[in-house]
């Protein structure tokens, strides 16, 4: 067992789960969702919870490809931002946006300022319009889904792609799909449900309901 005891601010690390830390409320997370209670939040309600729908998956698609190269803790403060920024993600008022919203976008200091991700993502709000003539951005992605998901004992277990996450993000650029790397689409998968890879011991282990814990 750990030294440590757990408190409010020194939560303790269990030795039998290496990656899990037991929190002021008794329950286990892992150590990146364990020191930041915006995190911690976002893991209790929505990491790796079913996303299901068009205008969220395009939401999660656009915020994994603006959190290349950056901490998802960044992203995930900005997320307020980011979403007055482009009209709440909505596709067919994204894909309509022209220099001028080019413009203001890279002027808005409340986001990530790169002019290739700001692009990525119109272009990806007109490739996402234009897949639901073949049933839409969500069916598509999740058709990738695999047969099985990772169980992982430690944060040096959990994979970093697939090769489903490979097939997903060629597919994806063959739509027309940009900054949709293999890495960039496991972290998608993730996060909106299709696997789960969540540290065994962990108290959202199973939680989705896609996967047995």
């Amino acid at each position: 067992m750990s030294d440590h005891t757990p408190t409010a601010t020194q939560p303790s690390i269990i030795d039998l789960t290496p990656g899990l830390v037991i929190g002021d409320d008794g329950l286990a997370r892992p150590l990146w969702a364990s020191s930041d209670e915006l995190l911690r939040d976002y893991y209790d309600t929505e990491w790796g919870m079913p996303v299901r729908d068009e205008h969220g998956m395009f939401e999660r698609l656009s915020l994994e490809a603006f959190q290349s190269g950056l901490s998802w803790a960044t992203i995930l403060r900005k997320r307020p931002a980011f979403r007055a920024a482009f009209d709440d993600f909505h596709p067919d008022v994204v894909a309509e946006y022209d220099e001028r919203d080019v413009e203001r976008l890279l002027g808005d200091a409340a986001i990530v300022r790169n002019r290739a991700k700001i692009m990525a993502t119109i272009g990806n709000a007109r490739a996402t319009v234009q897949l639901r003539d073949k049933g839409g951005l969500s069916e598509f992605v999740w058709s990738f889904q695999p047969a099985v998901t990772p169980a992982p004992r430690s944060a040096e277990e959990v994979p970093s792609r697939s090769a489903e996450s490979v097939a997903l993000a060629k597919a994806l650029r063959k739509e027309g799909f940009s900054f949709v790397g293999p890495t960039t689409m496991y972290a998608l998968m993730e996060a909106v449900g299709m696997i789960d890879t969540h540290l065994m011991g962990s108290h959202r282990r199973g939680s989705s309901g896609v996967w047995p814990e």
